[in-house]
């Protein structure tokens, strides 16, 4: 499939799916923090409580990761992207009937497994059966559908959940649980998988982990994961207590803080979508560069130096919609790791390298709220733009990988 010059039906089908596991996939994440206060005063348990809650729901995520990675290498991209959907969905559904607050951590874990599983499969699904010159674009058009998830999310968590009720609006997530089932059965496997299974699969899960720090493959999986940590800190540092940093601190209402984190995701959904075509037209390393950069720039002027520009509001709504949009270098992640490691540990390395970045950041929201304890959110959320300058740096000890080829890797 890859060495086809047109897509055709079975190439949207993978699309397809992998862009609405990843929407939903965000969309269980960020509905959870929306949700905060409401499951806060239900289950009476503090801001304290909620953030480790919140941050063992990120570890899961990493955990998640790196088990369905290996198992991708072993079962096919199709089987396990399908297997991790599920889990998700069945998780973030059981949050509805959450009735302790431990029962709530048991639950986010599960739903941190599953979405923590998910990306790095359809990004590589995607990688393995789209031609050469469409790839990037696709892999970061299916980043896009983050910030439809998020968007998805402020709708249900910040306009219609006080109407309905925390409860129901964790219902909607059996949708892509139902997706799975009607298309599952339409789905080719990727053909690059296929052609190696015999001689790189049929072994232990452990011995791809080994793989990872042997001298052939060690360079590559540090600097891809020192990469990811400080890309992944600029994201979660940005967007864990974003809501609650505009309504609390900034005086914005519940329909202001939504319009306000829509208004990023709008950006985000623009830097996502032209993410590739940066990325095919300049090399991968100044993409990234540009897109951390933009993004540095404007989390720090809506949070530490919101008082300098807030005397122009029209400017705070700007740099709101470039932050969203300096967020678009997650869109080159995907590729970038696909064309990094071969395909006999290429799941397990990719999958490890994102959800181990993801499941460190399970501090993330307990830095937060110790900053805010002594200063407040500003600084806490402003960190983002120190580990977003250190992306756009790190890039450059990477190889550029534009127009490589996927089989020339095995």
């Amino acid at each position: 499939m890859n060495e086809q010059t047109k897509l055709d039906k079975d190439h949207y089908k993978i699309f397809g799916l992998s862009w609405a596991g990843w929407v939903f996939d965000f969309y269980d994440l960020v509905l959870f923090t929306f949700l905060a206060s409401q499951i806060q005063s239900s289950l009476h348990i503090s801001a304290e409580m909620f953030s480790v809650c919140l941050g063992l729901s990120l570890f899961a995520t990493g955990l998640g990761g790196i088990i369905f990675g290996a198992l991708g290498d072993k079962y096919g991209r199709k089987r396990v992207l399908q297997w991790t959907i599920i889990i998700y969905s069945i998780g973030t559904l059981l949050c509805a009937f959450a009735w302790s607050y431990y029962s709530l951590i048991l639950f986010r874990f599960l739903t941190g497994l599953g979405v923590g599983g998910e990306w790095a499969t359809g990004q590589i699904y995607i990688t393995e059966t789209f031609p050469e010159h469409l790839r990037t674009k696709f892999g970061a058009f299916m980043q896009s559908g983050a910030p439809v998830g998020v968007i998805l999310a402020s709708l249900i968590g910040g306009i219609i959940s006080p109407i309905i009720g925390w409860r129901i609006s964790f219902l909607f997530s059996i949708v892509p649980a139902i997706i799975v089932i009607f298309i599952r059965k339409h789905l080719k496997e990727s053909d690059v998988w296929i052609q190696n299974k015999d001689q790189y699969v049929n072994k232990n899960i452990f011995v791809e982990f080994r793989q990872l720090v042997t001298k052939e493959h060690r360079k590559i999986f540090l600097i891809s994961l020192i990469l990811c940590i400080f890309g992944m800190s600029a994201y979660w540092f940005t967007y864990s207590w974003l809501p609650t940093y505009l309504a609390d601190e900034r005086g914005l209402a519940a329909i202001g803080s939504t319009v306000g984190s829509i208004i990023i995701q709008l950006g985000c959904l623009l830097g996502y979508t032209t993410f590739g075509y940066v990325s095919e037209k300049l090399g991968r390393r100044p993409a990234f560069t540009i897109y951390s950069f933009i993004m540095a720039l404007s989390i720090s002027l809506i949070t530490v130096f919101w008082n300098q520009i807030a005397v122009i509001p029209d400017l705070i709504m700007l740099f709101m919609f470039l932050t969203g949009f300096g967020t678009g270098f997650f869109g080159g992640f995907g590729v970038l790791f696909s064309e990094l490691f071969p395909t006999k540990i290429r799941n397990t390395g990719v999958g490890t390298v994102f959800n181990l970045a993801r499941g460190i950041q399970f501090i993330t929201p307990v830095i937060i709220t110790l900053v805010a304890t002594y200063f407040d959110l500003s600084y806490g959320i402003g960190i983002a733009s120190i580990f977003a300058l250190l992306v756009g740096i790190w890039i450059w000890v990477f190889p550029e990988t534009k127009g490589i080829s996927i089989n020339e890797l095995d």
